[in-house]
């Protein structure tokens, strides 16, 4: 059995003070996906990006300390007119699962998403059911769609 910590958890918009925080929370969570090769973000970018408005980056807190975070960047959708929130990751840290971190940081961007009411989405890998029995738990819907990443050196020649 886990033992979860009792403190009370906060919520708040990370800024530009908060680079090392997220940065290094950014590193865990692409290490725990096996994916570290492509996080290439040093600290002065997420300074510049944390102060960006259109970057959102929520941090979960418990005594003090930092122990997740959602983000998303507010972006037009061309369809609607409107705007989304395009959510990038959801992580909460070893040792602080399983207490509500998760489902506080989705309702505190909820909460950011609601008065302009923007559709709020993301994906996720096909075999992370962990995930998707979290997201439908919030009731959201989860759609089959295949994600395409086209990057430079495969688009040169075409350029």
């Amino acid at each position: 059995m886990t033992s979860v910590p009792t403190a009370a958890v906060t919520i708040r918009r990370a800024t530009p003070a908060d680079t090392a925080d997220v940065a290094e929370m950014v590193r865990e969570i692409a290490a725990h996906e096996d994916q570290s090769a492509h996080v290439h973000v040093d600290e002065a970018q997420w300074r510049a990006m944390l102060a960006r408005p259109e970057v959102i980056v929520l941090l979960a807190e418990r005594d003090g300390g930092p122990v997740g975070y959602v983000s998303a960047v507010r972006q037009l959708h061309l369809w609607t007119g409107g705007d989304v929130l395009n959510l990038d990751d959801l992580y909460v840290r070893p040792g602080h699962r399983d207490a509500g971190v998760g489902r506080q940081l989705m309702a505190a961007l909820a909460a950011l998403a609601a008065p302009d009411q923007l559709l709020l989405r993301w994906g996720m890998e096909v075999d992370n059911v962990d995930a998707q029995r979290f997201y439908r738990r919030l009731g959201a819907t989860l759609r089959p769609k295949v994600l395409a990443a086209w990057p430079p050196a495969a688009y040169g020649d075409l350029a």
